[in-house]
């Protein structure tokens, strides 16, 4: 600590004075590039239980690179909390929104010390706009980040009176449950560091192979370990510049990717083309009308949908297969990072608009996974399949490009997903014996939960055999997408846990949760009798009218009662019973369109829109969950929802700006108008698409990427719009 303190008053005046000069700078160099980067807060999430990434990146990059801090509990898994002072350094990878922690692979921190291992930092000497990061470090050293899709960059300023700095290399350090496992660091030259770093934890066989240039000679400090390394440089008044190329094949293709992606010095040069890329991909949608709390909520919200699934392959396309062997890749992106049991539902749906020209190579990626690992992915992570969260989350996103038109070989995806669903693990075999998982027989727990999320991807599957007229394998999962009636309680109204007897699990209570322990998946039986998304009309049926059907949606607002004391966290953002922070509650607010009465829906949509969304820190009702709490934002603002898991069918909500212009790709935009759109004119009054009138509820995809326009007429109170049985979706 007495190093520290000899800089300590004029360290603070030179680190300020260069903050606000440094800041200055970097806002001149954005200013010419666009200004939807600067409606971005990227602090939105990190507080509360959001979890997401801050620091530097580029739009699905394989590079997050950002600060790091110790591990303290769940709300650290994104490597960063708000509520934290205290910094291991600045990890090239991280994960956003996720419950479980993993990555934090090659973290660098400059310091004044050889000995330093950490050190605190104040919130109101940070600064994070897309693809740029800046803190200044107790001790005055300003630190700037900044990426490409495979690497990074870091500047290091000293305070002018200090004459010499160092840079703690940490291969040791990971986030959450990850564990070095062995690691190199080879000293190529005195400019030039290279190695590998193997881990395991949630990916439990991570292989991250790195390459760090410095800006000038650095040396190494002893002692040293294979893990942790220090090296000392000389402050000639310049910043000292590092970058960091990755690769998840070998050190020769971090190399080759340094050399094409970041072949330069000049770090604002580098800056300006993160910020470029932001702006192209943001300005997808432009908007008119909001509040500015509102406009930096939603391109927030955008934002954080792109930062991942991420790039998993070098320059050249080879990557690292989920057999653990290097494939050379023959289109133009391999993906990794698919929180699929989350994304299917609305961050997929919204990319399949906006981002069409990726949705080849996600397809493709899907299928490499499938052949290299026997089934289409679950969670995977890093070229590593986690088996997280239940159910087939993989078979609706692929569904869902063969049936918009994304995948080149549709008869190989039908293989694909019936393959995966008629495996015998995770509970399949005991769905194909009895039709649904007696939770008797099945020791993992979940039975309602995974019966009901494989019956929603069977359902995807008959979708594609459909399209592929085979009508035998079409049969067979239509049956199957209905396993969710074995379930259903008419004498409670309630989904719930069957036994291979056929008797509901005795003693009952809808409100009780037990985290991963009872018969559903972070949530009680309130929240999991909706899970019916792919025929929302048959679970209305099982309630025996709508009127019923209606009754018993209605008080799910309302419903109160006690959870219990080991519920899940995730359980979260309540109206009544209905739990906006978790993912199978999403779609539920955009049933009522199903029933025609999409004004009860409107309502809460926007409520949930005011209240589980704001401009702060804790600004998330729940995990961000790689982009899908985000997501719903984003279609939800646009007036748009994706419920039944594939095909493409937009329940049209309440816009909440006044225009929206949607770049859906091949140069043809969608504009969706809300005419005397307000916070009290939420209803939809009437409806024209492309000039005509139209009565349905919902838009289908191709209505959509065709380009055009969807105008409606808002109001202050329910209208007859879309009540009629024909507009019903």
């Amino acid at each position: 600590m007495r190093h520290h303190r000899n800089y300590n008053l004029k360290t603070m005046k030179t680190s300020r004075l260069f903050s606000v000069m440094a800041a200055l700078a970097v806002a001149l160099s954005l200013s010419a590039a666009g200004k939807l980067t600067q409606q971005v807060n990227p602090f939105i999430g990190t507080g509360g239980h959001g979890h997401v990434f801050i620091g530097a990146n580029v739009p699905f990059g394989f590079v997050q690179l950002g600060p790091t801090q110790y591990t303290q509990g769940w709300d650290w898994c994104s490597g960063y909390h708000y509520s934290d002072s205290v910094l291991v350094g600045f990890g090239m990878m991280h994960l956003s929104g996720t419950g479980i922690g993993d990555l934090g692979d090659v973290t660098l921190l400059p310091t004044l010390c050889p000995c330093r291992k950490d050190v605190r930092f104040s919130h109101r000497a940070e600064r994070c706009t897309p693809g740029y990061y800046a803190v200044t470090l107790d001790g005055g050293i300003h630190v700037e980040l900044t990426a490409t899709e495979r690497c990074g960059m870091h500047r290091y300023t000293l305070p002018a009176d200090v004459e010499r700095g160092y840079v703690r290399l940490n291969l040791k350090q990971g986030i959450g449950w990850d564990n070095m496992k062995q690691c190199q660091v080879r000293v190529e030259s005195p400019t030039m560091l290279s190695g590998y770093r193997f881990s395991l934890g949630w990916a439990r066989n991570q292989k991250v192979f790195y390459a760090i240039e410095f800006s000038r000679p650095v040396t190494r400090e002893e002692p040293a370990t294979d893990s942790i390394s220090v090296f000392s440089f000389d402050n000639n008044g310049q910043p000292l510049l590092v970058r960091v190329g990755l690769s998840p094949v070998s050190v020769e293709g971090a190399k080759a990717n340094l050399k094409a992606e970041m072949n330069t010095w000049d770090f604002q040069a580098i800056l300006r083309d993160a910020d470029r890329k932001w702006n192209e991909q943001l300005g997808k949608v432009q908007l008119e009308g909001g509040s500015s709390d509102e406009r930096t909520t939603f391109y927030t919200a955008l934002y954080h949908t792109m930062t991942a699934p991420s790039l998993f392959c070098d320059v050249d396309g080879t990557y690292r297969g989920a057999d653990d062997q290097i494939h050379h890749g023959t289109a133009n992106a391999t993906y990794t990072t698919f929180s699929l049991w989350d994304t299917y539902r609305a961050a997929h749906p919204l990319m399949t608009l906006i981002h069409p020209e990726r949705q080849q190579a996600m397809a493709y990626t899907l299928l490499n996974i499938y052949k290299e690992q026997g089934k289409l992915p679950v969670w995977h992570l890093m070229g590593n399949e986690t088996d997280c969260m239940v159910g087939n989350p993989g078979i609706p996103v692929l569904a869902d490009l063969v049936l918009k038109g994304f995948a080149d070989d549709a008869q190989q995806c039908l293989e694909a997903m019936t393959t995966s669903a008629m495996l015998d693990e995770r509970g399949m075999d005991l769905l194909k014996k009895y039709g649904y998982l007696p939770f008797d027989l099945h020791p993992d727990h979940e039975s309602v939960a995974k019966t009901l999320e494989y019956a929603l991807a069977d359902w995807c599957v008959a979708r594609v055999a459909a399209k592929l007229k085979d009508k035998q394998t079409q049969k067979y999962f239509d049956k199957r997408a209905q396993s969710y009636r074995r379930l259903f309680d008419p004498q409670t109204g309630f989904m719930r846990g069957l036994d291979s007897n056929g008797k509901f699990r005795e003693p009952f209570n809808p409100f009780h949760s037990v985290h991963r322990q009872n018969d559903y998946t972070e949530g009680n039986a309130w929240q999991y009798t909706w899970l019916v998304p792919h025929d929302v009309h048959g679970l209305v049926s099982l309630f025996g009218s709508e009127q019923k059907f209606v009754e018993k949606l209605d008080s799910l607002f309302i419903a109160e009662g006690d959870l219990g004391e080991d519920a899940s966290p995730d359980i979260s953002g309540l109206i009544g019973q209905y739990a906006h922070g978790n993912e199978p509650s999403h779609h539920i607010l955009y049933m009522y369109n199903y029933i025609g009465q999409p004004w009860k829906g409107a309502r809460l949509i926007r409520q949930t829109m005011r209240d589980m969304y704001r401009n702060d820190f804790d600004g998330l009702s729940g995990n961000e969950d790689v982009g899908q709490m985000s997501a719903w934002y984003v279609l939800s603002a646009l007036g748009l929802y994706q419920v039944e898991p594939a095909g493409g069918k937009y329940i049209i909500g309440t816009p909440l700006f006044d225009e929206a212009d949607i770049n859906v790709g091949n140069g043809r935009t969608f504009r969706i108008i809300a005419c005397d759109n307000s916070p009290e004119n939420i209803y939809v009054q009437s409806a024209t698409l492309n000039g005509r009138p139209y009565t349905r509820t919902y838009l289908q995809f191709n209505d959509i990427v065709k380009g055009g326009f969807l105008e409606l007429q808002m109001g202050p109170q329910p209208s007859a719009w879309g009540t009629k049985k024909a507009d019903r979706p």
